[in-house]
């Protein structure tokens, strides 16, 4: 229960980046380094990544917000768009534990469309592999954070530490979308026989996947819900960290007396 070294670097805690409106690009489909985002939230843009070159689609290190220690995992767009696979599961897990090991409280940075599809990864066991993010999420009590970025879709948004998985704070940038999977292939399916039987198709598919993006994937609905707390503009990212991290440094979990539970292995 010790607390991890604090060490202040005289970083301003209630710091606004503007430029942090121009690093993620509103198009879902265009990607970017997460790098940039995590270096500029915490404190002198000093990050030290671990295992980096090993399933780069997550990124995983640390860093301090406000002169307190935090590891962070952030879903990495540029390499398979961020999605999680048996390699990222595993490398995760295991960085989570670790951090719940030594009192270390957990940033999450989300970005991801969903587990990498595919037969290798289903014949790998994904299903076993993801359990194991689940379940070390879960058994952690170390303070979680989880910022929203852009993309939250599906099982994929639960396993990236969400308020179902134990999540202290959830933030969402504005054009996060929340949801079961994209707009567009929600429309598809949702309103297939409305698009399949007009006169313009096209026409009407683009006028329901706006609809279902107004409706459904932003993170207004989701926070009316409670599964958001806040939402915040990206310039506010770091001073909303730091005032939700002060907040939950005190945090204690009392658990039942057991030896220990089972993990999926």
């Amino acid at each position: 229960m010790e607390d991890p070294p604090y060490e202040s670097l005289g970083d301003d805690p209630m710091r606004m980046e503007l430029a942090l409106r121009d690093v993620v690009p509103v198009n879902p489909n265009k990607p970017y380094d997460v790098r940039d985002v995590i270096r500029l939230v915490v404190d002198r843009g000093e990050f030290f990544e671990v295992q980096e070159l090993y399933a780069p689609n997550i990124v995983i290190g640390f860093a301090r917000l406000d002169g307190y220690s935090i590891g962070i995992i952030a879903n990495q767009p540029r390499h398979l768009a961020g999605c999680l696979d048996i390699d990222s599961c595993d490398k995760a897990s295991r960085f989570i534990r670790f951090c719940d090991a030594f009192n270390i409280p957990i940033v999450n940075f989300v970005d991801v469309p969903g587990y990498l599809p595919g037969t290798a990864q289903e014949w790998g066991g994904i299903i076993r592999h993801g359990a194991k993010m689940l379940y070390a999420y879960s058994e952690a009590t170390v303070p979680k954070l989880t910022v929203i970025l852009r993309k939250a879709y599906g099982g994929a948004y639960l396993g990236m530490c969400s308020k179902d998985l134990g999540a202290d704070v959830v933030l969402a940038w504005p054009q996060a979308e929340i949801a079961v999977m994209g707009a567009e292939g929600a429309a598809n399916i949702i309103f297939r026989k409305e698009i399949q039987s007009a006169s313009n198709p096209e026409e009407v598919r683009r006028q329901k996947i706006e609809e279902y993006r107004e409706k459904f994937a932003n993170p207004y609905v989701a926070a009316r819900r409670g599964f958001v707390d806040r939402v915040i503009k990206p310039e506010e990212t770091r001073p909303a960290l730091i005032e939700s991290l002060s907040m939950a440094l005190g945090k204690r979990e009392g658990r039942p007396k057991k030896k220990h539970g089972v993990m999926p292995v």
